[in-house]
């Protein structure tokens, strides 16, 4: 299948016609081909992108608001397409694809449609002074979305949909691991009445399709989620360039276990936080601390749990887990558990690939337990961003909450705890942007998300996405 550029509205071809082999990593095979995009191709976009803003910015916003929520309604309707689309690019199972990423997808763009028509600006009278201050937010113009393999359609709509809602238009790159849902995306934003050049897919790679779009002078902001080290890049890039940033970066979440917990909640939940999408999410619990006097039990209790999950085909509705999604990643996932002896761990389950029957040349990989020894080993510092988590235990709140701050991220965290004192002292002292109680995942999009230390900068979700898309003007009157 040959995937093309979407820009102004329609389908074209790379201006160079360069291209990027297109892989499916359940069975390893080259199934298609994406543009290999130069600055060209964000030229046009860009082109395209100025030439709508003004018409866009200009839009009313309860008809704005409609065509999103006209997106929202044509994504669910293509939910089947669309699930299958994604486990075919990034190997997740459908079942996944289908209850998770694409409901989300539309989620976002229902939310971002709704969200619009609420987002007030404020006014404040200057008592005895004969004098008001309102504030308008206005739209930045033509901004640059960049997103992961990991969730292809859930993240890349994330961005997408604040962006134009609140008058921008976009340029938008999608990983070029994973193109495919967000190519479909251009025929859905069209029959829901998107207008031409508000939203420009350019596909390509990160050195020089994602470079072209932090560089171009007329960009004026750049949400990118990835990894750290390009964050790091970007902001070299864009900051002289004074373009707004948000960056959703890395993170090596602790998962804290007391013995006061729910214990059978926890465990289910952990096996979940541990190895969804095959362990390919920033919000994983990867670090997992547990209470001494428990720990003999979970340790036990867990390797059970997780030696029933079945890692298989995507397409197969029995498969837990799918494949990873490339071979260069199966690759350095394995360079990190090959490390643990060194690293002074012992591999408790896992660790191997799987040979999937039919799939031979799949990139599988079963989910793997790790007991360290030190919170300062490789293992318990680096983003595998894999199917592998480390376990070791704690003795006392002091300890697990310095283990649990000892690294350079903070995205998240998931405490386990029912007692009320502990949750709040923890909460407060714990350094990430996101604190889950007795939970994993559950999100509610009106709240900001986003981490500190090298998971990133800035918030994504709720107003606060509204607010990093607009420039806000403070108008001062005196009658």
């Amino acid at each position: 299948m040959t995937i093309q550029n979407f820009i102004n509205g329609e389908y074209i071809n790379p201006v160079d016609n360069n291209w990027i082999d297109n892989y499916c990593p359940a069975n390893g095979e080259v199934y298609g081909k994406i543009p290999d995009s130069s600055s060209k191709d964000i030229e046009t976009a860009v082109d395209a992108a100025e030439k709508a803003f003004k018409q866009w910015s200009n839009t009313n916003i309860d008809e704005r608001s409609a065509i999103l929520l006209k997106i929202a309604d044509r994504i669910e309707s293509q939910i089947d397409l669309l699930a299958k689309a994604e486990s075919k690019d990034n190997g997740k199972p459908v079942n996944l694809a289908k209850s998770v990423d694409i409901p989300r997808a539309a989620s976002n763009f229902r939310f971002f449609g709704h969200a619009i028509t609420q987002f007030a600006s404020e006014s404040h009278e200057s008592i005895g002074q004969n004098a008001i201050n309102y504030t308008l937010r206005q739209p930045l113009g033509v901004v640059g979305c960049i997103s992961p393999w990991n969730l292809p359609l859930y993240l890349f709509t994330w961005k997408i949909a604040p962006a134009i809602a609140t008058g921008n238009c976009v340029i938008a790159k999608p990983s070029e691991v994973t193109p495919m849902t967000a190519y479909l995306l251009g025929e859905i934003c069209n029959k829901a009445g998107l207008p031409k050049g508000v939203l420009n897919i350019v596909h390509g790679k990160g050195s020089s399709t994602g470079q072209a779009i932090i560089e171009h002078s007329q960009i004026k902001a750049i949400s990118f989620t990835g990894g750290t080290k390009t964050g790091a890049h970007i902001a070299s890039v864009a900051a002289p360039k004074f373009k707004k940033l948000s960056l959703e970066l890395g993170g090596k979440n602790p998962n804290i276990i007391f013995a006061d917990c729910d214990y059978d909640e926890m465990l289910s939940t952990t096996v979940r936080s541990s190895f969804s999408n095959q362990g390919q999410i920033c919000l994983c619990g990867s670090r997992i601390f547990i209470e001494e006097r428990i720990y003999e039990k979970f340790k036990a209790d867990f390797i059970q749990k997780v030696s029933q999950l079945k890692v298989g085909d995507p397409a197969d509705s029995n498969s837990d887990l799918g494949a990873l999604v490339s071979k260069e990643h199966l690759d350095k996932v394995i360079t990190y558990i090959a490390s643990a002896d060194k690293e002074g761990g012992s591999i408790l389950y896992g660790g191997e690939k799987i040979t999937v029957s039919g799939l031979e040349d799949g990139y599988y990989l079963n989910p793997t337990i790790i007991e360290v020894e030190s919170n300062s080993c490789k293992l318990n510092q680096e983003e595998i961003f894999g199917p592998v988590v480390t376990i070791m235990p704690f003795k006392n709140e002091d300890e697990v909450l310095k283990m649990a701050n000892d690294t350079i991220y903070g995205l998240s965290t998931t405490l386990w705890t029912n007692d009320l004192k502990r949750t709040m002292r923890m909460t407060k002292a714990l350094q990430s942007g996101i604190v889950w109680v007795n939970t994993w995942m559950m999100r509610d999009l009106r709240t900001p998300f986003g981490g500190v230390k090298n998971s990133g900068v800035g918030r994504e979700g709720g107003f606060e996405a509204l607010r990093f898309f607009t420039e806000t003007k403070n108008v001062c009157i005196k009658y």
